[in-house]
């Protein structure tokens, strides 16, 4: 038995008045969502457990059937993984994004342009963290490069008791009121000025700014965390399994979890990701030892960010059209009994432009056994269905026992 879920990050949202009082979910062609959807089961869980923000990492975890509340350290720590850093029992990662920020001469009055910088290419983003390493580093402060705009701040002999606002949840705001707090606030703040006047007449961002793009103009602190420390995916599921992602965070859970990550070429957590090498990749590793593998797709969660409803719409059908679609394929063409979830990890409504923390709507298909009745895949269906899994464990055990 083969099992894949594909999950659409900040797939779910709220009726949205310029689709005509309708979700993403329900505008968009999905041909292959509906058909699977005639025989499987449709209903919700909760992927976020109470007391923890909605961010991709806990729903994510929740996704992958583990309980946050028990495992969870943080989210950058999870991506250092996945960068290759080796933090020490007392090391502290945090988050560090690369943003736009306003040109005010007042810093505290200084607005949120851009938590992703344009989505700056890897390239540019290396040469930026690797000029602030040099300039800004020292025994207690280590700047590690990741992808596009996600990065990693390590703190020697660091401490968990900061407040920090991840900046996708202030986009449009003024930054004064959400600099960060708690233990090294100063120290934290005062790298977030430094690498604003810094970053600001970079040859890069210079570069940039002549194109029309945003300039990647300063860091931005979130997301912190001590070293984690998840049980082997093997071990608790008993299935080998594979992650498929572009972005640090999923490729961070799976080294945690011990199960096998691989990387696409042109695979960039937006709508301009190789969707297509993405599938690939899937079935390559279901075909090479895999019995389960997560597919990953960041694009829907961008959308959702920037408030683009046509484009989240074109993020889901892209899933449907060139993951699921392709991934469903191979799978029936192989000939042995399978089985596959899609689902988000969360809503990020484009009228909100972060993420909540509502139950999200799943889609769950047996080859071999109808599971529902046939009821469509959206939000709304989902909540008239009665099907709910309030532990999301639960709902991962009753999908590998589809082959049991």
């Amino acid at each position: 038995m083969k099992y894949a879920l594909i999950l659409g990050d900040g797939m779910g949202d709220y009726p949205v008045p310029a689709l005509g009082g309708r979700t993403p979910l329900e505008v968009a062609d999905k041909p292959c969502m509906d058909m699977l959807a005639k025989t499987g089961r449709v209903g919700l869980v909760k992927t976020v457990p109470d007391g923890y923000k909605p961010g991709s990492d806990v729903a994510n975890l929740g996704a992958l059937g583990y309980d946050a509340s028990a495992c969870y350290t943080g989210r950058s720590p999870l991506e250092a993984l996945s960068i290759g850093i080796d933090m020490k029992e007392d090391d502290v990662a945090v988050r560090m994004n690369l943003v736009t920020l306003s040109d005010e001469e007042d810093f505290a009055e200084k607005t949120m342009k851009d938590y992703s910088a344009g989505e700056i290419t890897t390239p540019e983003a290396r040469e930026l963290v690797e000029y602030l390493g040099r300039e800004l580093g020292s025994d207690r402060f280590a700047f590690y490069p990741g992808v596009s705009y996600r990065h990693c701040l390590i703190i020697a002999h660091g401490s968990t008791d900061m407040q920090l606002t991840p900046p996708h949840d202030i986009s449009g705001k003024k930054i004064g009121g959400y600099l960060p707090k708690g233990d090294l606030a100063a120290e934290l703040t005062d790298l977030v000025r430094r690498s604003n006047e810094l970053l600001s007449n970079h040859p890069v961002n210079k570069k940039r700014v002549l194109s029309g793009q945003n300039p990647a103009n300063s860091v931005w602190f979130w997301g912190q965390g001590t070293r984690p420390a998840l049980e082997n995916f093997e071990k608790r599921y008993g299935l080998k399994g594979g992650m498929v992602s572009a972005v640090d965070l999923l490729k961070g859970i799976a080294i945690g979890a011990g199960m096998k990550s691989v990387d696409v070429e042109g695979a960039t957590g937006t709508l301009s990701t190789n969707f297509a090498g993405k599938a690939k990749a899937a079935c390559d590793l279901l075909d090479g030892g895999c019995d389960f593998v997560f597919v990953h797709l960041e694009a829907p969660d961008e959308c959702g960010h920037q408030g683009d409803a046509e484009g989240k719409v074109r993020a889901i059908e892209c899933v449907d059209k060139k993951i699921l679609q392709p991934i469903y394929d191979h799978l029936k063409a192989g000939g042995e009994e399978f089985a596959l979830m899609v689902m988000p990890d969360h809503f990020t409504p484009v009228s909100i432009l972060t993420h909540s923390r509502e139950p999200v709507p799943f889609l769950m298909y047996s080859s071999s056994r109808t599971l529902g009745d046939g009821r469509p895949y959206s939000e709304k269906s989902a909540a008239e269905s009665g099907v709910y899994y309030d532990k999301p464990w639960e709902l991962v055990r009753e999908f590998f026992s589809l082959g049991r």
